[in-house]
């Protein structure tokens, strides 16, 4: 559309999440998809709401107004106060059009349409793997939200239909904005990649697992099939990267009791330059969660070169296509053939080359593209 139809229309971000050193997927969703249409679209006013002082390295783009509205949401009674009190105030004054809400969060009694994203509901399906306090506030107000909202957005085929089905939402009135992949993703030198391993890994092979240790992304299963993979003689090692989350008290304990526990490596979180440079050097990335709304590290492997082990529920088929080895996400043995398969050099060939194709499908410019098709839907007519 002619963008002198949308000049002087406001439109506000929720930009709570972009919090430098602890982007997460929903932050990086924000960054690099609303970074993009502020300057693509600089006839909209936009408006990016904080709740906390905006951090110099964030490096926002010109032509932006900043609002910073405390207190920092990270409880949900603070969120309830912050999008039912704070912000709906808010929004009336400024005389916004329309909210957009990366992290799906939006005022059920706000003045102005709300445009939410909702990536997935794992705390509907899995309400066991989410604080009992955090999954009675989003079951309670999520599919509200969801009803109330002129349009939404998510991330994935599979959590369209997933909203569909379980909130019984039409389908035409949610948009597919799946995620992009950073260009600082690319395959690693050999001389890099063993530089990696020797540092890490005592020179040896490893797979990498990337996302919070949780019970949604299956640890178990990862530590049983690495430790079945180890006792039929093969030597990779294991490299786990991410942050200790809710509910990872039985990986710890099968850690402390694993046998080849010397052989697997705790990083932490990493970002960036970091994460890319552990990933590269991977034998293959081990990715078999059992429930996802996405599954960015899929993408981001695929970028680097590196063949990826994944499920086969949910999205993540979707995602990884034929790209992959996908098996049953409670199938150890079946995990297991696949990390050995991995180590043919003939497969893992075909795996990388399928993998490049693949993750051209998404990118972060196609991304903004999706979302601003969905904020038109959303915008009062």
């Amino acid at each position: 559309m002619c963008g002198l139809i949308f000049a002087g229309v406001k439109i506000a971000v929720n930009t709570r999440l972009l919090i430098p050193q602890k982007l997460e997927g929903i932050g990086w969703f924000t960054r690099e998809i609303f970074y993009r249409l502020v300057r693509q679209h600089p006839e909209v006013e936009w408006l990016f709401l904080f709740d906390r002082p905006v951090d110099p390295r964030l490096d926002l783009p010109e032509g932006l107004q900043v609002e910073v509205l405390p207190p920092p949401t990270r409880h949900p009674l603070l969120w309830y106060l912050w999008f039912e009190q704070r912000l709906p105030r808010f929004l009336a004054q400024k005389g916004v059009d329309l909210l957009v809400s990366p992290d799906g969060f939006a005022p059920l009694k706000g003045p102005v349409p709300a445009l939410p994203v909702i990536h997935d509901l794992n705390f509907e399906h899995q309400p066991q793997n989410v604080p009992w306090l955090t999954g009675h506030y989003l079951r309670y107000f999520f599919p509200r939200i969801a009803h109330q909202a002129p349009h939404l957005a998510t991330v994935s085929d599979f959590s369209r239909q997933d909203l569909h089905q379980t909130y019984g939402l039409p389908l035409h009135k949610i948009s597919v904005v799946p995620n992009g992949v950073g260009e600082h993703f690319q395959p690693s030198t050999s001389a890099a990649i063993q530089s990696y391993r020797q540092k890490h890994t005592a020179g040896k092979p490893f797979f990498i697992f990337i996302g919070a240790l949780n019970p949604r992304k299956n640890l178990e299963g990862l530590l049983s099939s690495y430790q079945l993979y180890r006792e039929q003689g093969y030597q990779a090692h294991l490299l786990i990267v991410g942050e200790v989350m809710f509910g990872a008290g039985p990986v710890k304990k099968q850690y402390r009791r694993h046998p080849f526990r010397s052989d697997i490596h705790f990083t932490g979180r990493l970002d960036g330059s970091e994460l890319r440079e552990a990933l590269a050097a991977a034998q293959a990335l081990w990715f078999v969660s059992h429930y996802e709304g996405f599954g960015i590290p899929i993408i981001e492997a695929f970028r680097c070169g590196v063949p990826v082990i994944t499920a086969q529920n949910s999205s993540m088929p979707e995602i990884a296509g034929e790209a992959a080895w996908c098996c049953p996400s409670h199938d150890t043995t079946a995990i297991t053939e696949a990390m050995i398969q991995s180590e043919d050099p003939a497969q893992r060939a075909r795996r990388i080359k399928a993998g490049r194709a693949r993750a051209e499908y998404f990118t972060w410019e196609k991304a903004a593209q999706h979302m601003w098709e969905a904020i038109q839907k959303a915008l009062p007519s």
